[in-house]
């Protein structure tokens, strides 16, 4: 069975800004990266109609472009990208030692270092108008998708911090901004619930859930309703925000490495290393706080260089044991 188990001396799960950031860096140290894609190749920017924000593109790009255009530039230095998705994973503790990864619960792999890369999900509401019109007006990020709503009335869906800051991110360039929250109050922090509460712009919407995202092409209204007393209102807007919250995609490596309460791995100081030596943890799948292409790219370098140093140090052990 040995004899028939791949060696890989890089291996990166995921195929997002931070996988694909991690693989060009990697391929270029020598590192002879290989890429298993996961279920969605090219991460949550496949969904994104246009990135405006990624240095680079005076003109902006729409995000399956970018993500084809990134696959390329790592498979230029020679990455070998993968279909496939990481279904087991059996990490040693012991500096140096083999990590084992099971694909598509079948093909069986041995990595000297490994770059997790896996993302997160955001969370939508799950109703057919919403689904059908992602990219068409409804988003999962103020930040990344707000400006195209300049001057525009939108909605946000949401209670906690992030959802407070959002809508005061669209207060500022939007002209108005309804948002509904599901219970008679918010989670935010007083702080935040104070800033949403002193922004003239800011309609907030308490018991309030989306009946229905209006528009056949593109968002141009929405169907509220009282979760209290049933009655519904429709208002029309151009965008709906929904900020209810991320899902890392770190389920596989549950009691493998350490993850905080919610699910994200936690990564030492400033750099991607987790508490498993080898191990490397880039991108959203490790930061809750930015989200944006930019950073995971950023992440995806140093986790790429962190891999690099690691296995130097590894190889110098070796030579000197020798």
């Amino acid at each position: 069975m040995s004899d028939t188990i791949e060696r890989i001396k890089c291996l990166i799960i995921g195929s997002g800004p931070a996988g694909y950031t991690a693989a060009i860096y990697a391929a270029r140290a020598d590192l002879k990266p290989v890429m298993y894609t996961g279920m969605e190749p090219g991460g949550q920017l496949t969904t994104t109609t246009e990135v405006d924000n990624f240095p680079g593109y005076p003109e902006g790009i729409d995000g399956p472009t970018m993500m084809v255009q990134l696959q390329q530039q790592a498979e230029r230095f020679g990455t070998e990208v993968r279909i496939g998705m990481v279904t087991a994973v059996d990490f040693n503790t012991e500096k140096g030692g083999i990590h084992k990864v099971t694909v598509d619960n079948s093909t069986q792999i041995e990595a000297e270092s490994v770059i997790i890369s896996t993302g997160a999900t955001a969370k939508y509401l799950g109703i057919p108008s919403e689904q059908r019109l992602r990219g068409g007006g409804v988003s999962a990020c103020a930040v990344c998708d707000g400006f195209f709503y300049k001057g525009q009335d939108v909605a946000i869906v949401g209670a906690g911090d992030t959802a407070a800051e959002e809508a005061t991110y669209l207060a500022n360039i939007c002209s108005s901004v309804t948002m509904l929250v599901r219970k008679d109050y918010m989670r935010a922090s007083k702080a935040m619930q104070h800033r949403v509460e002193n922004t003239s712009n800011i309609r907030v919407m308490y018991n309030t859930e989306v009946d229905e995202v209006l528009g056949e092409q593109v968002v141009e209204g929405l169907r509220m309703v009282n979760n209290q007393t049933g009655e519904k209102e429709e208002i029309s807007i151009t965008g709906i925000f929904i900020a209810i919250g991320h899902t890392p995609n770190t389920s596989v490596f549950k009691g493998q490495i350490d993850m905080d309460e919610t699910g994200y791995i936690i990564t030492k100081a400033k750099t991607t290393h987790t508490n498993i030596p080898g191990v490397f943890a880039s991108g959203d799948v490790q930061d809750k706080d930015y989200r944006q292409a930019i950073t995971a790219a950023g992440t995806g370098c140093m986790a790429a260089l962190d891999a690099e140093r690691y296995l130097a140090t590894i190889e110098t052990s070796a030579e000197v044991s020798a």
